[in-house]
């Protein structure tokens, strides 16, 4: 483990932490005078070396054109500070509330930033502050005179959960790139991030019988939970498995295959967190959300099992959203 050798690196860490903890949380910020912030960027130091010597030249050497070119350049570093840090103060940044996604997937902030001017703003970046990277990922936009403009950042989030939003970070350097003027913006948003599914989960848990039932035998010679038939004319379409159709097709059989409704009133397909297999809770979470996208996928009605909660089986949208949301708070 990599120690640092800063002595400095704590006192740094603290005050960064305090000054984060100033920060009103919010989904919309005005950038002010208290909100702005402005330093001299490398190129910007180089130049005010470079006029100084250029200063010292024209008093030594009594050089006329010496001084024109030092003031020249003097008065331009000074608009071009004036320029940089308008461009930014007086923007409105408001952020709309992100979906919810899988972990290990981004998230995606959709950031608009509304300007009253009645001129445009050039050169603004947008990107998430990561402590962990010197440098953010810069999305960069131009917002026109009394107009917005509309970005997207990219954030990971690789655990589940109700996540709070990182801290976003607007920046720019227009014009001569002499000056660096940057803002911190803390969302207040939230985003629920489910489990990441598991890549090649295994069949479905056979169907448990119901209450009404409980005599009735499961067939399902795969261990997963079937309810399927050969397709019967004047059946709806939207009953048919392809997938199972498919396979049937190219063994030669060449029939469809249909969900059996009657196979589905004795039966219920359950997911159950104590028989999803391994001993890690994640891991269980991740296949149980494999096989809620999977059961929702083929259409059948499924119902959910976890420690202290209990879904009743069903389907649709609605359905699949409430379960997934069970798994990312579980």
């Amino acid at each position: 483990m990599a120690v640092s050798l800063n002595p400095f690196a704590p006192v740094r860490r603290r005050f960064q932490n305090w000054w984060k903890a100033r920060l009103r949380a919010s989904d919309s910020v005005e950038l002010t005078q208290r909100n702005v912030y402005i330093l001299p960027t490398k190129p910007g130091f180089m130049l005010a070396f470079t006029l100084m010597l250029l200063l010292v030249g024209s008093i030594n050497y009594q050089l006329n054109l010496g001084y024109l070119l030092t003031f020249l350049l003097a008065g331009s570093a000074v608009v071009g500070m004036h320029l940089c840090h308008g461009t930014l103060r007086g923007l409105t940044l408001t952020l709309a509330a992100p979906d919810p996604q899988f972990a290990g997937s981004n998230v995606l902030l959709d950031v608009r930033l509304i300007s009253q001017s009645r001129r445009p703003r050039h050169g603004i970046g947008l990107g998430v502050l990561d402590v962990a990277l010197e440098t953010p990922h810069w999305v960069w936009t131009d917002v026109p005179a009394a107009g917005f403009s509309k970005v997207q950042i990219a954030w990971r989030a690789d655990k589940r959960g109700l996540l709070k939003l990182p801290l976003l970070t607007a920046e720019t350097r227009f014009p001569l790139g002499t000056f660096r003027v940057w803002t911190v913006w803390r969302p207040a948003a939230e985003v629920l991030i489910y489990p990441a599914p598991e890549p090649n989960p295994p069949p479905l848990p056979p169907g448990e019988p119901r209450a009404s039932g409980a005599s009735a035998q499961l067939t399902a010679p795969s261990g997963e939970f079937d309810g399927v038939r050969a397709y019967r004319t004047g059946d709806p379409i939207k009953s048919v498995v392809w997938k199972k159709s498919g396979k049937a097709i190219a063994a030669g059989t060449g029939e469809l295959v249909a969900r059996d409704t009657q196979h589905n009133q004795r039966y219920e397909l359950w997911l159950d967190f104590a028989q999803a297999g391994f001993s890690s809770t994640e891991a269980k979470l991740s296949r149980l959300c494999a096989w809620v996208l999977r059961a929702e996928r083929l259409g059948q009605d499924y119902g959910l099992r976890l420690p202290g909660k209990v879904i009743e089986p069903s389907t649709g949208e609605a359905h699949k959203r409430r379960c997934l949301e069970a798994l990312a708070l579980c």
